[in-house]
């Protein structure tokens, strides 16, 4: 499943956001790489302790906390602090798959990782290439999202960032251990939701849309981790 969460930040956040990063010390993105993905990884990051990702971060998980369609596509249970990175002209990651446990640095918190999210800072027209290749059994996708849009998905997938050739490429990435371990489980808990809410839309809170999203809910229990 592969989910896109329009205008996540506002653009005041945007451009807030874009502020403090090009002010931030930068260093190689390889410090959060496995093994394999080290080897293809060729990107700019801010350190994850420093003030800018912690100021940051707190403003996107405020964000996500917010949005509907977040909670309703993740079913969050932890959510990975957003770490920053940057693509100059000339810089890719090859393809590979996420690790499948991230370790919370200065904390005893381990997220396990069934979602990937990349939050675009910046806008499309602004950079050349830097698109987010994601691999799935139908095929490949290619995302490039304006600046404040989000991409939720699979964090099994297999996925890579093309060169840029033009300008910079600015975003934040992060991970999410869904209540839902089951990824078909939690797509099928997405396309209800989904469907309840545009059944209230046309009918209002009528027996049959109180009966489907009380078995929305019993499904949410029979799967849910917590």
């Amino acid at each position: 499943m592969m989910v896109q969460i329009p205008g996540l930040l506002s653009q005041a956040q945007v451009g807030e956001a874009r502020r403090m990063l090009a002010a931030a010390d930068w260093v190689d993105g390889r410090i959060t790489a496995g093994a394999q993905s080290g080897q293809t990884k060729r990107n700019l990051q801010v350190p994850e302790d420093c003030q800018t990702a912690r100021v940051l971060g707190d403003m996107i998980l405020s964000a996500l906390g917010r949005n509907e369609r977040f909670t309703s596509a993740s079913l969050a249970l932890r959510v990975f602090p957003p770490l920053f990175n940057r693509y100059d002209t000339g810089m890719d990651f090859g393809a590979h798959i996420d690790n499948a446990i991230r370790f919370v640095k200065g904390a005893n918190i381990r997220v396990r990782t069934d979602l990937s999210a990349t939050l675009f800072l910046t806008d499309p027209a602004d950079y050349d290439g830097g698109e987010l290749v994601i691999e799935d059994t139908y095929g490949s996708h290619s995302v490039k999202l304006a600046a404040g849009d989000l991409v939720l998905y699979s964090a099994t997938s297999r996925h890579r960032v093309t060169p840029v050739t033009r300008g910079s490429r600015l975003s934040s990435f992060f991970w999410i251990q869904s209540m839902v371990r089951d990824e078909a489980a939690r797509t099928h808990l997405f396309e209800l939701d989904n469907a309840i809410q545009g059944l209230r839309a046309q009918v209002g809170d009528n027996e049959q849309v109180v009966t489907l999203t009380g078995l929305y809910h019993n499904l949410v229990r029979r799967w849910a981790d917590a």
